[in-house]
């Protein structure tokens, strides 16, 4: 029989199969060269029946870690002889190897007692599940040389900012941080009440402007939660990551930039984009599901329609926008080193940086500081100026663009009542419900509106 264990899973399995087979099993290991990554356990006891090509020798060991700083020599090739209800047990334990075939790591049992083999693959099964070394890390997909098959886990540690280092709009941390985590303190009465736990928060908004930072602070406030990050190629395990988040609840799975898989069908397996594969998983959570799905995004006019039909996926969408003077104020301060500017000179920078992100007042820090050091003396509020200057000036737009600012001359902003906030990125019309390109001077028309007919354009 062949029990089968997810890459992910196979520290789990390597643990709990240790501790079945106690101290009076054996542990040798299969000589042979690389045929034996070829062939099953009953392939070589029938091969070694003619050709005795398979002497026994040292079990195979991998590391593989258990946690950020942490690993655990784990058997990647060897044979476990004991006893379980009486009866003799072997089990051939490999490790996943896509080079020789196996996406899956692998438990080969032999046994001639039935019941017994049943018995122990229901036990070894529970306990994997129960006692996961997983469970409340924070946890990201790794993707190796032979592809996704091959993808294992990488075990990062829990940030740790706080409310002091999070500067955003008056009470859009604290709605945010109710919804993810504040449900979990009602949990018996939503229950009783036959209400859902499952939740999915939307974080929009320019690039630069925290989004990120928000999801580090949900992080640092869920100690003891299991959190899985997914961006990039990694979005393409959004089912392992969904079916571990139901194991290991409380869970929250991040799913960072959805806007990019909005219409990308390069990874998954279906001809429909990767991102409808996401809300499948969302949708097919139980009711009683303690998960918390949080989809970041710098284009939510891409998830909008998606996110609507049906309605539920997603209970919570929140903009992260562009900071105003008073908070770009405060990112400053946040910024820069104690002391560095005074308080004049940071508001001063503060009004002529109107319609820039929080990545923009980092760099200009960074610019302030390296001007300084350049010139071999103590940073002050002249090279926070020159800073200001330099990255606000007509030449710099690329720069304030890339840095997820929108780009125009100040005066020009949310704040002044002018359009751009969003840079390049179109802006939503929250009454039409249509969406405008700062590039376009035609609005665009909205999502459920009815493709034009061509005999319109042959009168016309």
């Amino acid at each position: 029989m062949v029990e089968e264990v997810s890459p992910h899973r196979f520290v789990d399995a390597d643990i709990v199969l240790a501790s079945l087979t106690g101290t009076e099993g054996w542990l040798v290991g299969i000589g042979g060269g690389d045929q034996r990554h070829h062939m099953t356990s009953s392939d070589m006891l029938q091969h070694s029946e003619l050709y005795p090509s398979f002497p026994l020798s040292q079990p195979d060991y991998t590391n593989l870690p258990v946690g950020p700083d942490v690993q655990r020599q784990t058997v990647a090739l060897g044979l476990h002889l004991f006893e379980y209800q009486g009866a003799a047990i072997a089990i051939l334990q490999r490790k996943a190897d896509p080079q020789y075939g196996r996406g899956s790591a692998v438990l080969e049992v032999v046994c001639a007692d039935r019941s017994a083999t049943r018995d122990f693959l229901a036990e070894f099964r529970r306990r994997v599940q129960k006692e996961s070394i997983l469970q409340g890390q924070i946890l990201s997909f790794t993707i190796e040389e032979f592809g996704p098959s091959a993808a294992g886990v990488t075990f990062l540690r829990r940030p740790h900012p706080t409310e002091d280092n999070i500067i955003l709009p008056e009470g859009l941390l604290d709605r945010v941080s109710e919804h993810a985590l504040g449900i979990a303190a009602h949990r018996d009465a939503l229950v009783a009440a036959g209400q859902h736990l499952k939740r999915g928060i939307l974080l929009y908004g320019p690039p630069g402007t925290g989004k990120t930072h928000t999801v580090r602070y949900l992080l640092s406030a869920s100690e003891g939660t299991t959190a899985t990050l997914l961006s990039g190629g990694t979005l393409a395990h959004v089912s392992e990551a969904a079916r571990m988040a139901r194991i290991l609840q409380p869970s929250i799975v991040v799913l960072e930039d959805c806007d990019l898989i909005a219409e990308d069908r390069s990874f998954g397996h279906t001809p429909q984009p990767l991102l409808f594969e996401v809300f499948d998983e969302m949708d097919g959570l139980d009711d009683d599901a303690h998960v918390t799905f949080v989809l970041t995004t710098n284009r939510v006019d891409m998830l909008e329609r998606a996110l609507a039909k049906p309605p539920g996926r997603v209970d919570l969408a929140v903009e992260i926008p562009l900071r105003s003077e008073r908070e770009r104020a405060g990112l400053l301060r946040l910024y820069a080193p104690e002391g560095t500017f005074s308080c004049d000179a940071i508001v001063s920078a503060a009004e002529e940086t109107e319609g820039t992100t929080a990545s923009f007042t980092k760099e200009l820090v960074r610019r302030a500081v390296l001007t300084a050091a350049a010139a071999g003396v103590p940073v002050g509020d002249g090279h926070l100026q020159h800073a200001v200057t330099e990255l606000m000036s007509d030449g710099a737009t690329l720069t304030r663009s890339l840095l997820g600012s929108n780009g125009q001359p100040p005066g020009s902003g949310p704040e002044s009542g002018g359009h751009g906030s969003f840079g390049y990125f179109p802006e939503v019309d929250h009454y039409s419900g249509s969406y405008m390109s700062p590039y376009l001077s035609t609005t665009q028309a909205p999502f459920d509106s009815p493709p034009p007919d061509p005999a319109d354009e042959d009168r016309t």
